[in-house]
């Protein structure tokens, strides 16, 4: 590995707003791609969390059949990774701010993919720990359970403590390092800091299957601790990117679709309280004040955002890999509406949860179907 010279870094830290890339440490199959596991994971644990009156065997075995793809693809793209050798790239990547960013989300690839494990994927899981050890349906649920726990459990570490790691190492990068014209901020800054807020929302589903006392009250601890820290370095990033937004050119039509990404720490974040409530009744309260108020505010961003990408699509905006961000943010935003309706029992979020759901199907469709043509034709691998 050879050194980076100062003058280097200089040269590689300053973002350009004209000129918004994602370098060949992020092309070929580099990290931005696990945005595509994020938003398949995250149409299954959407289907699960959707309230029980539109539940049905078909959504059933739809949400079991594309956590299942999500593994896949998680598995094969890790793999790809790993195989490839690409160290110095990826050191690359954190040299480079317009691209150190896609380093959060392999980490929310990971805890998307295990949540799925307790909920979707769970009757897959149970279904074939049956068919593995030739138990009855009986036994073979709970092996299924027991390995659903495991999965989950392993996949919230790892990508908790990853999720950890880069955010802390790009938040220190930008005062260290990086040296950001004013308008390099954009909505991708949001991806490294969003991951512990994904941790927070999802790591409550393992505090029934832990002992009773230290070991449970711990875990809920550790999870509000991440929404904290999630949320404040949120607040602290999004004064720069609307500012960047409001006083600077606008965004270059490809990056038009990361104005969703301001909808993952709004959406997650209502998922984190009303899944803190769940566990822990004395927090009801304020997951309901905040949770309603906070849902409000991501339904006025989606309106936004929503209608700036119909004026980018009018002026020509080409497909690209950012159009991921279509995905998964409308995703947290259908788990935290169903959160609310469960907790609040009110039609409106019910019925929201389900409108979200059908438009985040309908973008995860368009957007797999153009990734896979785009990947057939080449036109999306860097070289």
């Amino acid at each position: 590995m050879t050194a980076t010279t100062p003058a280097r870094l200089a040269r590689t830290a300053v973002v350009s707003p004209r000129a918004p890339r994602i370098p060949g440490a992020a092309g070929r199959f580099g990290p931005n791609w696990y945005a595509a596991v994020m938003g398949t994971a995250i149409v299954a644990n959407g289907a699960h969390a959707l309230p029980q009156a539109v539940q049905s065997r078909e959504l059933t075995d739809l949400a079991a059949a594309v956590w299942a793809l999500s593994l896949l693809l998680l598995v094969a793209l890790a793999a790809t990774r790993l195989t490839a050798r690409r160290l110095p790239d990826r050191i690359r990547a954190l040299d480079d701010p317009a691209t150190a960013v896609f380093l959060g989300c392999p980490p929310m690839a990971m805890l998307a993919v295990g949540a799925g494990a307790l909920g979707a994927g769970a009757p897959l899981i149970a279904a074939l720990a049956g068919v593995g050890t030739g138990a009855g349906a009986g036994a073979g649920a709970g092996v299924g359970s027991t390995a659903g726990v495991l999965l989950d459990a392993g996949l919230w570490t790892a990508g908790t403590l990853y999720g950890i790691g880069v955010a802390m190492r790009v938040l220190y990068l930008l005062i260290a390092r990086y040296r950001v014209e004013r308008g390099g901020s954009a909505p991708t800054w949001l991806l490294p800091v969003v991951a512990p807020m994904v941790s927070a929302a999802l790591g409550p589903a393992l505090i029934p299957h832990l002992p009773a006392g230290q070991a449970q009250g711990t875990m809920l601890a550790v999870c509000v601790a991440l929404f904290g820290a999630s949320l404040l370095a949120v607040l602290v990033l999004l004064p720069g990117i609307w500012s960047r937004l409001v006083h600077e050119q606008p965004l270059p039509l490809l990056l038009v679709p990361t104005l969703f990404l301001v909808l993952g720490p709004l959406g997650q974040s209502v998922t984190a309280v009303t899944q803190f409530a769940r566990v822990a009744p004395a927090l009801r309260g304020f997951a309901l004040v905040y949770g309603v108020a906070v849902f409000g505010f991501a339904m006025l961003w989606l309106g936004v955002a929503g209608s700036v990408t119909l004026r980018a699509l009018r002026e020509g905006m080409p497909f690209g890999m950012t159009w991921w961000a279509y995905t998964f943010p409308v995703g947290t935003c259908v788990t935290g509406a169903a959160g609310l309706a469960r907790m609040t029992g009110l039609d409106l979020f019910a019925v929201l949860a389900v409108a979200l759901f059908a438009l985040l199907v309908t973008a995860w469709a368009v957007v797999g179907a153009r990734t896979l043509r785009g990947l057939a034709s080449g036109a999306l691998i860097a070289r």
